[in-house]
């Protein structure tokens, strides 16, 4: 197109394992993250949690609290001038608690935006984390201390935990003031006719599958600093994934426009979705709001278990049928999954599990039902897969437990029925090409060397002959982007500055870095869409008082959005350019192919314009007298369409794996009643250095996407998504026995070889 187009091939950045761009100051300590925050006059905030799973507030009394020493104010439900919040659903209070009797400073109902006042159900606490009061204080332990001498009446309630039970008509109601039941989500997919194929398939598997809750754990608790700005608007600086979601919920708590809100991320300590649900940012922006001063919190790790979503824990019932020559012809799926006390993002979670239930194949006869239940657990939340890893390792392990009763290679039985470009997927319409199952199958199990002896081994460590080696195989896809007819879009801004030539590219884009390298993505994408060299470009980000809305990063979207989002500000800043404009700014907002929901009855719908599709090989280490299994290698085959950094994309993947891994074996979140009983990390246990997989090898696959900037596909969920099956199936290659319910603990392994009951 011009000159400076024509650079893109001379300065390609794209390909390049180009040096992180937060990395120094990270690995320094020199980045500030939340918890770091400080500024002049600023106080300290502690909350108070619920700590009972079901009860009704009926009186708090915050006398006490409030004459301590060094405290600034208390805040409860009726400091909250719209007391609900919710990404999909605003069924969660903000503070739980009598709402009635507001304040002189508060808005009256008629001048509430919903004109509500009294939010019904408010005055209940539905799991333990809950929040009920917040104090400010001087110092953080004052604020502790204050916090410990509110009294609150409780009535408690009847506690559902069971999300089946949860069902049951008579059962106790965790939302009274919403529907008549507990079941939040029912989706269904029926296509073809099941019960006649069932009738003609030569093979049947059925099985039931559980799989757990997983805590997020990552480095950085929940932690904020809220203040009012210059221009007077009230600032959080706290780390999130969707920078102006958080502004829109905080604004509509407070009663506000939007615009006097202002959110800005500092450095965030991981996320893998666990923040895409609000945790401190009202009440902190109540605080600033009120006192109008600086107010800091920082969550501990104990209340950071307690306080935030966990993946959704599910029962799933499975039956499905093949043909003698290993052709899938039916299924029918149940899937269960405990929504806890709030909708979250149960609802979108649920849809994707529906969709995955089905595996990478091509089945032309389905049937599956989805349900998403109310219980007074924590909430069900986002977690890194969103749904797939569940519903695959339902589909995973019938396909693995097909294979063997057919006397079939896993791998070929997979090849055999995997999807292809124009085949219906479950939900009645063709899967958007390229459809690269195929190509990731056959990439891992060459890399692997599947097709060597498979058989198992005895391993001889130390004189100990217990040790027993097996294989396994899983595929898995996920979608890339928001869903379900949600017009998905992202913001960017480019500044090009110079006189002659271009000598500093400003890149402005709100999307959160969570630790997976999309800021350095970016910046390689803007230098490529510029024809600058790397070096050249700067990027801000982060802050909804410039920028607009460049949505979350989640759903493996962000590489794929922001840099369709880049290189259309990038066109229009280099016309501009051109016509002689210093400094040449454009803006570009990116709008993907539309998709649409599911019918209420049948399913049919386009729900995703874009899939990601991978395949992992692995070899476990079985302890036959101890129960312990040990992950020795892993092969994880994930097409990109095209890496921007490949150096980034094997970061993800072993990241992905390590996580994965620690889902399937390690990582065993118990509760009770409702309560917690793992509430800290030296009982919730989390892989280290010592349990992670000896081995993780990367396999690149690279088939561009038409619609993705220079190629690329989303990355950071897709190597998450097989690891629990094909674990699963190698602990069965080396003992015989299929344990259909993980994390596969010692005590878990051994009751599956009948060694202990």
């Amino acid at each position: 197109m011009s000159d400076d187009n024509q650079q893109m091939t001379v300065h390609n950045t794209i390909g390049k394992s180009l040096p992180r761009v937060d990395a120094r100051g990270k690995v320094t300590g020199e980045t500030p993250y939340s918890g770091d925050l400080v500024m002049p006059d600023m106080l300290h905030m502690k909350m108070l949690f619920a700590g009972r799973p079901h009860a009704r507030i009926r009186s708090i009394d915050t006398s006490q609290a409030e004459a301590a020493p060094g405290v600034a104010a208390v805040y409860t439900a009726r400091d909250v001038p719209v007391n609900e919040y919710g990404l999909q659903w605003q069924d969660q209070p903000v503070l739980c608690g009598p709402t009635l009797t507001p304040g002189p400073s508060l808005r009256s109902a008629s001048q509430s935006p919903s004109g509500r006042g009294e939010k019904p159900g408010a005055d209940v606490v539905r799991f333990i984390g809950d929040q009920v009061a917040a104090v400010v204080a001087r110092t953080e332990a004052e604020a502790a201390a204050a916090a410990k001498l509110i009294r609150v009446d409780y009535e408690d309630l009847p506690v559902v935990s069971d999300p089946i039970a949860a069902m049951q008509p008579d059962a106790p109601r965790v939302h009274a003031e919403i529907g008549d039941s507990n079941i939040c989500v029912h989706y269904k997919i029926r296509k073809g006719n099941v019960a006649a194929a069932f009738t003609a398939a030569a093979v049947i598997v059925e099985g039931e599958y559980r799989t757990p809750m997983q805590e997020h754990a990552y480095l950085q608790p929940e932690a904020g600093l809220a203040y009012i700005d210059e221009a007077g608007r009230i600032t959080i600086a706290c780390g999130g994934q969707w920078t102006h979601e958080d502004r829109h919920q905080v604004a509509h708590a407070l009663g506000m426009p939007n615009e006097a809100i202002r959110v800005v991320y500092p450095a965030i300590g991981g996320a893998f979705g666990g923040r895409e649900d609000m945790s401190v940012q009202i009440v902190l922006a109540l605080a600033a709001w009120k006192l109008q001063k600086p107010v800091r919190i920082i969550w501990s790790r104990q209340e950071s278990i307690l306080g935030h979503g966990k993946r959704h824990a599910t029962i799933i019932r499975a039956k499905w049928g093949a043909t003698k020559e290993g052709k899938v012809v039916a299924i029918e799926n149940e899937i269960i999954a405990d929504g806890g006390a709030y909708m979250y993002t149960t609802n979108k979670v649920l849809g994707n599990s529906a969709i995955t239930s089905t595996g990478t194949y091509n089945i032309p006869n389905v049937k599956t039902d989805v349900y998403g239940v109310y219980t007074n657990n924590v909430p069900g939340a986002a977690f890194r897969g969103f749904g797939a890893p569940q519903a695959l390792f339902m589909a995973e392990t019938q396909m693995n437990k097909l294979a063997e009763k057919l006397g079939m290679d896993p791998v070929e039985l997979r090849l055999q029925n995997a999807l292809k470009d124009g085949d219906p997927m479950g939900v009645g319409t063709p899967c958007p090409s390229p459809v690269t199952v195929t190509e990731c199958i056959e990439a891992a199990r060459d890399k692997f060397g599947w097709n060597t002896d498979r058989r198992p081994r005895t391993v001889d460590r130390n004189g100990l002959s217990s040790i027993v080696r097996g294989r396994g195989f899983a595929a898995g896809f996920k979608n890339i982007g928001f869903s379900f007819g949600y017009q998905e879009n992202c913001w960017a801004k480019m500044e090009l500055h110079g006189r002659d030539v271009i000598e500093q590219v400003i890149l402005h884009h709100a999307g959160a870095e969570v630790g997976q390298g999309t800021h350095t993505a970016m910046l390689q994408m803007a230098a490529e869409a510029v024809g600058v060299p790397f070096e050249k470009v700067k990027i801000i980000t982060s802050d909804t008082a410039t920028m607009g809305d460049s949505g979350s990063v989640s759903a493996s979207r962000m590489t794929f959005m922001s840099g369709n989002a880049i290189r259309g500000a990038a066109e229009v800043a280099l016309k501009k350019w051109q016509a002689e404009e210093r400094p040449a700014i454009g803006e570009f907002k990116y709008l993907a192919p539309r998709t649409t929901q599911f019918d209420q009855e049948t399913g049919h719908s386009t729900p995703n314009f874009a899939y990601a599709f991978a395949a992992q090989a692995v070899e476990v280490e079985v302890d036959t007298e101890t129960g312990h299994v040990h992950v020795v290698r892993v092969v994880s085959a994930d097409d990109v369409g095209q890496a921007i950094n490949p150096a980034l994309v094997e970061g993800q993947v072993e990241g992905a794996v390590v996580q994965a891994q620690g889902y399937a074996v390690l990582e065993d979140f118990k509760t009770s009643d409702g309560r917690v009983l793992t509430d800290q990390l030296s009982t919730y246990l989390i892989p280290t250095i010592w349990d992670i997989p000896e081995k993780v090898e990367t396999v690149i696959v690279e088939v561009p996407d038409p619609n993705g900037p220079w190629g690329a596909r989303g990355l950071g969920e897709l190597p998450f998504l097989p690891v629990a099956p094909a674990i699963a199936a190698a602990i069965h290659a080396a003992t015989g026995v299929w344990v259909d319910e993980f994390p596969f603990t010692p005590e878990r392994v051994l009751r599956a070889l009948g060694k202990i009951k």
